[in-house]
């Protein structure tokens, strides 16, 4: 990943628990996740790109965060309740 520009607006919060949460200081979007930029894997926010995702949906991760009143759609994707479970 390529930051072309507002590199000093990008901050990264780390809580005492848990990873890194890396957002746009001026607007607020969260951009990456997982240890950003330190680590060799992270992950990245669909907000984050410019152009929308045109992939297949491979996998939803964290599933048992889901909110009452969200639906997953019926895609056939993998669930896991964790990442990398």
């Amino acid at each position: 990943v390529r930051i072309l520009e507002g590199d000093d607006l990008v901050r990264t919060y780390q809580p005492d628990e848990g990873s890194a949460k890396t957002f746009c200081s001026a607007c607020g979007t969260n951009l990456f996740g997982g240890g950003w930029p330190e680590s060799e894997f992270s992950s990245v926010r669909l907000t984050a790109l410019d152009e929308p995702f045109e992939g297949p949906i491979e996998s939803h991760i964290f599933v048992r965060s889901l909110a009452p009143w969200e639906v997953l759609p019926d895609d056939g994707a993998e669930r896991f309740e964790v990442r990398g479970q």
